[in-house]
């Protein structure tokens, strides 16, 4: 929780602990940013971003392409699609039986069939470029649009894990992936990351109450001087929240896009996948848990309501959220994962479910060109069914969806070959998944006119413009 005791002033020395506590809100520690951009330079940020968000849902641990976005009902045994698929709303395009929330919605989609990661777990697709190692897509907008929305306050860019909504929760969060890293970038630019100890929105408002707040710019102007007394300690490197930014994103009540409580109860009740957790579906035969159990709690209890506040952040003014979906996609049907037949209810149906009421809700609240929604893990399943009964890693062909945004109408994009083992032609690749996304949130022309961006940013910015995109885009 951020806390600002009542005895600050500009009397009071304040100490490392202090500013610790009100640099990183409490949030897992993660700083809001650089000191806020001003005049020129902040009408070049305004004018560097589209007004469009992306949500980049993760599932963790390679989702498996044949009961999902491309069945094989015609392959051989050992192979075919286990289940079962279902009819969609595009005429000759089917998905998957557990996806049958999401196929009356296909129309309104992007299904990639030919996209290639060339990589197993904690792969590239968070990297922008190799000139810039481990900076993830959420800190790279930072450093482009800036560290919190200057309407609002809220960050720009967020890394949501299970704990955002459920500080009980189990969750793998920056052990599989970089998707908070900034690498060259500094730390300053790490995406924020609700949750931690305690309910969500009472760890971003203030202990202090806000009557003891005489005077907004008088505190300003209080933690601007913590700031400039601190800038040569080793300990505050890219911590820099003590500015404008940190106290707007508080004093402006940004806490309420946080509270899920806001929601009507029956939207609620639609995003909500806690339902679908059953024991049957992670025991063994003997009733043996899987060691992964934790994972699987966290997926079911919480994927809905992720998707739900990334919803809501967005139409506050966030610009990119990434949703971690833990561990629970890698199928191998062994001592720590399911089988693929356990996996259809355990953790496809809840992403079904999930995925589905965010498609309505955007829908019916007319943001459907202003949110792009991108699904895909680090790989995909083998064609091979194992001896028990699961699917194992395979790069070379992984699903993709896309919804919204502005570009989805019902594509089906690509194909793969009759065991869904291989791209037929040359594949998408995340270069070419990187380039849609970057598109969508980032006007190029203004981007490479920001006057401190680094040079080896402003080259990797070339060379995504020049990428077309899973989707074509020019």
């Amino acid at each position: 929780m951020l806390s600002l005791s009542d005895q600050i002033s500009r009397s009071r020395r304040l100490g490392r602990r202090d500013f610790m506590r009100i640099g990183t809100l409490g949030m897992g520690g993660a700083a809001l940013g650089m000191a806020g951009p001003r005049g020129l330079l902040a009408q070049q940020l305004l004018k560097a971003t589209t007004g469009k968000s992306v949500v980049f849902l993760f599932q963790q641990g390679g989702p498996t392409q044949h009961e999902t976005f491309d069945p094989k009902m015609d392959a051989p045994s050992g192979v075919a699609t286990v289940g079962g698929d279902v009819a969609t709303s595009v005429p000759g395009t089917r998905f998957g039986s557990s996806l049958s929330k999401l196929a009356p919605h296909a129309h309104r989609m992007a299904v990639i069939r030919n996209y290639q990661t060339n990589t197993q777990h904690g792969g590239v697709l968070p990297i922008v470029s190799p000139t810039i190692q481990n900076a993830s897509i959420g800190a790279v907008y930072s450093r482009i649009a800036g560290t919190n929305d200057r309407k609002t306050g809220l960050p720009n860019s967020m890394f949501m894990i299970p704990q955002s909504i459920d500080a009980e929760q189990k969750s793998l969060g920056e052990q599989f992936g970089k998707f908070d890293a900034t690498g060259v970038l500094g730390k300053a630019f790490t995406p924020f990351m609700p949750g931690g100890k305690g309910p969500l929105q009472q760890a971003l408002k203030l202990s202090l109450p806000r009557e003891r707040i005489e005077d907004r710019q008088n505190l300003l102007f209080t933690l601007d001087n913590v700031r400039r007394r601190l800038d040569n300690l080793k300990e505050t490197d890219g911590v820099y929240g003590l500015n404008r930014q940190a106290m707007e994103l508080v004093l402006k009540g940004v806490a309420d896009a946080f509270d899920l409580s806001k929601e009507d109860p029956r939207t609620v009740a639609r995003y909500d996948t806690s339902g679908f957790f059953k024991a049957e579906h992670w025991t063994d035969s003997k009733g043996k848990a899987k060691n992964n159990l934790p994972w699987y709690t966290a997926h079911t209890k919480t994927l809905g309501k992720m998707l739900l506040l990334a919803r809501r952040l967005c139409e506050a003014g966030c610009g990119f959220i990434t949703i971690h979906s833990e561990f629970v996609w890698d199928f191998h049907s062994d001592v720590n994962n399911v089988a693929v037949e356990q996996g259809k209810p355990l953790v496809i149906e809840p992403f079904d479910h999930a995925v589905s009421a965010f498609i309505e809700d955007v829908e019916a609240r007319g943001l459907s060109d202003d949110i792009l929604l991108v699904c895909c893990g680090e790989m995909g399943r083998t064609p091979k069914i194992n001896k028990l009964g699961g699917r194992d890693h395979w790069p070379r062909l992984a699903p993709l969806m896309l919804y919204g945004g502005g570009l989805t109408d019902g594509q089906l994009i690509g194909r793969s070959t009759r065991d869904g083992g291989e791209a037929v032609g040359r594949p998408q690749r995340p270069d070419d998944l990187l380039a849609t996304i970057f598109h969508t949130l980032i006007d190029y022309s203004e981007a490479r006119l920001i006057p401190d961006l680094p040079s080896d940013l402003k080259n990797s910015l070339v060379r995504i413009e020049d990428n077309r995109g899973v989707l074509g885009q020019s």
